[in-house]
C-alpha cells in the first residue's frame, strides 16, 4: 500500500494482469478488486503497466482509442471512449506472420491510424489544429486482446488492461488528410477471403477526427499530450472478428488502401 493506492486495490489488479501476461493464462475480471465503476482506479492500473514497460526499456510510440462505437458504449454503460498505450514492440510489419501463442484471445478490427507531425499540447484542440498536426493517415489492423478470461469485461476491466490492446499492423502507403474524407471512408474486413466486418468513418464516434480530438484533449488535460511522431489508432470502423491460428485478414479502407495480417499456425498444426 502507498499514498497513491491506499487500499492496495490498484497493486492487486496490476499484479493479476501481469501474471496473466507472464503465464499466458487469462485472469478473472479485475473489476472485483477495484472500487465499483471506478474508471480512475482502472487508469491507475494502466499507468502501472505503462511505467513498468518503460522501466523495462520498451518505447512508447502513441495511443489507441477504444470504445468509439455507440453500440459498444451502450453495452458497457459508458458515454465516452477510452485509451491505451502503444509501444514499438506491438507493431507487426505487414507480411510478417503473427506467431501462434503470442496473444491470449485475439480479435481483429480495421481502423484509421493518424501519424502526427507536430505536438498537440492544447486542452481545447480544434479540427484545424488536428489537421495541421497530422502528417498522414494509414489503414490499420488492430489486433485487440484481453488478459481477462472469456472477454468478460466492463469499462473498468478494459481500461485497466491497457484498453485491451495487443498488436497492430500499419499499412505502408501514407495518405495526407487533404486527399481523403475520413468521415466518409468505407471499410471492408475479410477473414480467409470472406467478409466479416463492414463500416465507415462515421461509425467511429462520427469521424476518426472526432475520436482523435477527444484523445488529444484528454491527454493534454492529464499533462501528457500527444507529440510529433505519435501514432494514434482512432478506433474501429466496424465490428471486430475473432482470430485463430492460420487465419488471414485484409482490410480495405476507401481512399487509404489495404492492410493485411496473417496468423501463423502452431508447431503442431
Amino acid at each position: 500500500m502507498n499514498a497513491h493506492d491506499p487500499t492496495g486495490a490498484v497493486t492487486e489488479a496490476a499484479a493479476a494482469l501481469a501474471e496473466a501476461t507472464r503465464t499466458g493464462k487469462p485472469c478473472p475480471p479485475v473489476r472485483s478488486m477495484l472500487p465499483e465503476g471506478d474508471v480512475g482506479a482502472a487508469y491507475a492500473v494502466q499507468r502501472r503497466y505503462v511505467e513498468g514497460a518503460l522501466a523495462d526499456g520498451r518505447r512508447l510510440v502513441g495511443r489507441k482509442i477504444g470504445l468509439t462505437s455507440p453500440a459498444v458504449q451502450r453495452q458497457l454503460g459508458v458515454d465516452q471512449p477510452d485509451f491505451g498505450a502503444l509501444f514499438a514492440d506491438m507493431a507487426v510489419p505487414e507480411g510478417q506472420p503473427i506467431a501462434a501463442g503470442r496473444l491470449l484471445q485475439p480479435k481483429v478490427e480495421a481502423e484509421v491510424a493518424l501519424v502526427l507531425g507536430a505536438d498537440l499540447p492544447h486542452g481545447d484542440p480544434t479540427v484545424a489544429d488536428l489537421l495541421r498536426a497530422t502528417a498522414f493517415a494509414l489503414p490499420t489492423l488492430e489486433i485487440v486482446d484481453s488478459r481477462i478470461a472469456d472477454w468478460d469485461i466492463t469499462i473498468v476491466d478494459t481500461v485497466a488492461d491497457n484498453a485491451s490492446c495487443g498488436l497492430y499492423v500499419l499499412g505502408g502507403t501514407p495518405v495526407p488528410l487533404d486527399r481523403v474524407d475520413l468521415r466518409a471512408v468505407t471499410m471492408t474486413l475479410t477473414k480467409n477471403g470472406e467478409t466479416v466486418s463492414q463500416g465507415s468513418g462515421a461509425d467511429c464516434l462520427g469521424s476518426p477526427l472526432t475520436a482523435a480530438l477527444w484523445l488529444a484533449s484528454t491527454l493534454a488535460g492529464l499533462g501528457d499530450p500527444l507529440r510529433a511522431g505519435d501514432i494514434v489508432l482512432t478506433g474501429a470502423l466496424g465490428p471486430m472478428a475473432v482470430a485463430a491460428e492460420g487465419d488471414a485478414f485484409t482490410a480495405h479502407i476507401e481512399g487509404l488502401g489495404t492492410v493485411s495480417a496473417d496468423f501463423a499456425k502452431g508447431a503442431g498444426a
